[in-house]
């Protein structure tokens, strides 16, 4: 794609990023076929190469973000599909990155949508903050048919049933290896799932260190700064990433890692970015050193040599999260080790599509990702499993809201497959 930017614009890192994002797109317009957004709406600006015109428009003329585009920047998941399809290799990740970025700085939202903004940004990245939302919304979730707005309504629909106590095996320290050290790693223990589920961090912890690795839980660490990143919030996404990046590099610099296991794959993805979103950034050195060994927990778990298992008569159903899949490019990881641990893995058709979870999307968006979770649960439901299984808590909570099916995260099969307990969604 010929671009127009001058001189002046180039010396922005972010243009020069932008621009050789942009000069890479031939308008091939394969994106379009793997883009789940542009499959539910029909509509050229809801797909990736619409979508990329906009941006580059806005970008070209140094113009405040218009209305038409917000709204179809909004739209878009960051499911990255369109990464993975693409025969150019553009990166579109940094491209959309870079536009929120600049409509955060440039564009006026409506009240109600900087409200909304606003609370998502300072309660979902803070366990303790969100518990005591989630407690409210248990709370309101019999009154949300009067809710007017339906972002609102599904804020309170996202309510778990039951909410889990505070896991100790979340705060600082260390987990000695079970027999013989492989390996030391710190664990990444997340912001929203250490309050809606912390039986996966557990069973993290008790398979990782099973399989001869000490775990750390470092001092500091906290949100990945995923949530505020996709907003275009650059200030805060910036420094909960460099809160993170001190916490591991100190443990780096001190008795050593081998890897930082990240079990929520939408975490592992910008963790994975940090060289990137840092590279103009005194704590660029730190911040490359981090990325380089993060790895989802999946990558570790091969490292380690998961024993084999007998057959078990179980069918997992193993969902594939986009973040894991397209921004990781780890797509036979999970199913390997799943039936290493004896169980029967089966995907279901279109297993590269979004289940419309994607962060804060499904809050932000819930029409179009209820229609992506009702297509997802459809795809799923119809392998028969006994249990479906992902590698993302976003997921689980989507998938699980619209399906009977118990879902469960990949380690906790893999837990109960090597002398863990059995996961809590498949007791009685």
């Amino acid at each position: 794609m010929q671009t127009n930017f001058t001189t002046k614009q180039l010396q922005d890192p972010a243009i020069a990023r932008s621009n050789e994002v942009l000069r890479a797109c031939v308008h091939c317009g394969f994106c379009t076929a793997t883009c789940p957004t542009y499959a539910v709406l029909g509509d050229e600006l809801d797909s990736p190469r619409g979508r990329i015109y906009l941006i580059k428009d806005m970008l070209e003329k140094g113009r405040a973000a218009d209305e038409k585009t917000v709204k179809h920047i909004d739209r878009c998941l960051s499911c990255l599909a369109c990464m993975t399809t693409c025969p150019s290799g553009v990166h579109y990740m940094h491209l959309v990155d870079h536009a929120r970025a600049h409509i955060e700085r440039t564009y006026r939202r409506p009240l109600s949508d900087r409200m909304l903004r606003w609370v998502l940004a300072r309660i979902l990245p803070y366990p303790a903050r969100f518990r005591l939302a989630l407690l409210g919304a248990k709370l309101g979730r019999p009154f949300r048919a009067l809710m007017p707005d339906a972002r609102l309504r599904a804020m309170l629909e996202m309510a778990p049933k039951h909410i889990p106590p505070v896991s100790r095996n979340d705060d600082p320290q260390v987990f000695a290896p079970q027999g013989h050290q492989k390996m030391r790693v710190a664990l990444m223990t997340g912001c929203a799932q250490r309050a809606l589920n912390t039986d996966i961090n557990d069973a993290t912890i008790r398979l990782l260190r099973r399989l001869g690795a000490e775990v750390v839980i470092a001092q500091g660490q906290g949100c990945c700064g995923a949530l505020t990143h996709h907003m275009g919030k650059t200030r805060e996404s910036h420094a909960s990433a460099a809160t993170n990046i001190h916490a591991w590099h100190a443990e780096m610099q001190g008795a050593g890692l081998d890897a930082i296991v990240i079990n929520t794959s939408g975490c592992g993805t910008t963790v994975k970015d940090y060289g990137h979103m840092f590279r103009n950034d005194p704590l660029a050195d730190k911040a490359q050193a981090v990325a380089g060994i993060a790895m989802d927990v999946s990558e570790v778990l091969m490292k380690l040599d998961l024993p084999e298992a007998s057959p078990q008569a179980m069918k997992v159903a193993y969902h594939a999260a986009c973040s894991l899949q397209h921004g990781q490019k780890i797509t036979t990881f999970p199913k390997q080790l799943l039936a290493r641990a004896g169980f029967d893995v089966v995907e279901p058709r279109d297993s590269h599509l979004c289940c419309g979870s994607a962060g804060t999307y499904n809050l932000m968006q819930p029409e179009i990702s209820k229609a992506l979770k009702s297509r997802k649960v459809a795809t799923l439901e119809a392998t028969a499993p006994d249990v479906i299984a992902a590698g993302n808590l976003g997921c689980m909570m989507q998938i699980g809201s619209g399906t009977h099916v118990p879902v469960v995260h990949m380690v906790e099969l893999l837990d109960w497959a090597t002398g863990g307990p059995k996961p809590r969604a498949l007791l009685p």
